[in-house]
């Protein structure tokens, strides 16, 4: 990720704090990295009580979280700043608005899911992180809980043993644990500070990052129609419909979101802490220069070997995100007919959410994922598969439960679905003639099409296709997290 420093409203590079830190310590006004060492006192009196107020810095911008929430707010709102952030016009929300009301209109026949009850807005980049934060917080906690507590350790063992001396009694761990947080703090909001001047919507991410909410971002959605060559006018009417397709699907499926986000927070407290790692870094760290650390913390300082659960988690992970994108790519598609830059918009939107954006990917190497609908296409033609063969109404019947969702073998083969899974579709008619060829001993092995065991997993059909993923499966699309290859 880019350290080149931020600059704030007023144009000017904010200090690091770091930097503010030992200047305001060490009484220089334009300290230099290179300036810190030949500074420092080196008799153990003057550095131990030197140690005392750093540590009683950090214990006052330190309330015990692992990200200085309130410095990694600042910092984004600063980012946002840097590139220009005009406030919404009136004019701008009644676009928005306008758009939303017709996407509305639109969608009405292509879905089985009502109108959200949820007015339209028209954000500011600010106003973007603003309204999306309490889900970032979210996301990157567990991560940086065992990022900071790691990182803490190792400084604490490559302490030199006369700065250990003059520390004294003093609480060395709470200290490193407060710099590490607010590291943290500064990189978490450099990353959400570049996703505001990239997002146009509150679900670029594919879940709505803002509950109960629905938005698009003006100034961005403007950025990203410049050099189109289509109307700006079908370019909003356009992003709208997929905004109104996301909204509807997470109100009309009230378990959904949730169910992401626990999927992002169980792999994310898993993350495995290569503490041979952290001690390299750190033993190369120097820690006069800020920019160092934050590098470190944006290159993925955790391994990324992960745990038998976290390729289940990630697996179900991956699928979920893409069976939201290709369900919204196929209700978008089917509403926007009548939009001539319709099919050019769609092919720019999937490979848009499949590569993702270089802030997208910077967010995803801090936290260990890129929230990325690898199979996103395979998702699109199952759904459009479903609905040919039953209607709009059962194929967005399949989003009731966790259980009733399509796995990894359903986007392989869509046309097997019925036969593994029809059970739980059927009609009355249907579930009456499958148990009557059951009781005739009509089926191999006892097992009938769709049959669950108790863990609510498909039987066996005989041919050992269980019709359930396979952790930990390789292949094209085999799920990636944010982190550097294994070596």
């Amino acid at each position: 990720m880019p350290s080149n420093p931020p600059h704030d409203e007023n144009g000017e590079n904010p200090k690091d704090p770091f930097q503010e830190m030992f200047e305001r310590l060490l009484g220089s006004g334009a300290m230099k990295p290179g300036d810190m060492p030949a500074g420092m006192p080196t008799d153990p009196q003057s550095m131990s009580m030197i140690f005392q107020q750093i540590q009683s810095m950090m214990s006052a911008s330190n309330s015990g979280d692992p990200v200085n929430w309130d410095l990694a707010n600042q910092h984004a709102r600063q980012v946002a700043a840097q590139q220009g952030d005009p406030s919404v016009s009136a004019k701008q929300k009644g676009a928005v608005s306008d758009a939303m009301k017709l996407a509305d209109l639109w969608l009405k026949d292509n879905t089985a899911f009502d109108e959200a009850p949820v007015l339209p807005s028209a954000w500011s980049r600010a106003e973007w992180i603003e309204a999306t934060w309490e889900t970032w917080k979210e996301m990157a906690t567990p991560v940086a809980t065992s990022v900071t507590e790691a990182m803490s350790e190792a400084l604490t063992q490559q302490l030199p043993p006369e700065l250990a001396q003059a520390m004294g009694g003093s609480d060395l761990s709470g200290m490193l644990s407060g710099a590490g947080s607010m590291m943290f703090g500064m990189q978490l909001g450099q990353a959400v500070g570049a996703l505001s001047c990239e997002v146009l919507a509150s679900t670029d991410v594919g879940i709505p990052l803002a509950a109960q909410r629905c938005a698009l971002v003006p100034s961005n959605v403007n950025e990203f129609s410049e050099g189109l060559d289509l109307p700006a006018s079908d370019v909003l009417l356009y992003l709208a419909i997929r905004e109104a397709a996301h909204i509807r699907l997470f109100h009309g499926v009230p378990w959904l979101r949730q169910y992401v986000l626990d999927l992002i927070t169980a792999f994310a407290s898993e993350i495995h802490i290569d503490m041979e790692r952290i001690e390299s870094i750190a033993r190369d760290l120097d820690p006069t220069d800020p920019s160092g650390i934050q590098d470190a913390l944006a290159s993925g300082v955790f391994s990324p070997e992960m745990t038998p659960q976290q390729e289940v988690t990630l697996a179900k992970l991956e699928t979920v995100l893409a069976l939201i994108e290709g369900w919204v790519n196929r209700v978008t598609v089917a509403s926007t007919v009548n939009i001539p830059s319709a099919p050019a918009l769609t092919e720019m939107m999937a490979r848009r959410r499949a590569e993702g954006g270089p802030a997208e990917r910077t967010f995803g190497a801090l936290v260990g994922l890129e929230l990325r609908p690898r199979r996103m296409r395979e998702a699109a033609t199952f759904w459009d598969y479903v609905a040919e063969q039953r209607g709009v109404t059962e194929r967005d019947s399949l989003w009731e439960s966790p259980e009733l969702l399509p796995t990894d073998v359903d986007l392989d083969d869509p046309r097997g679905f019925e036969e593994r899974r029809g059970l739980l579709t059927a009609s009355d008619e249907e579930m009456d003639a499958a148990l009557e060829k059951l009781l005739a001993g009509g089926y191999e092995g006892g097992s009938a099409p769709g049959a669950q065991d108790g863990s609510g997993e498909p039987t066996s059909d005989g041919s050992g296709d269980t019709g359930s993923d396979s952790p930990g499966e390789d292949g094209p699309d085999a799920p990636s997290t944010g982190g550097p290859a294994a070596s």
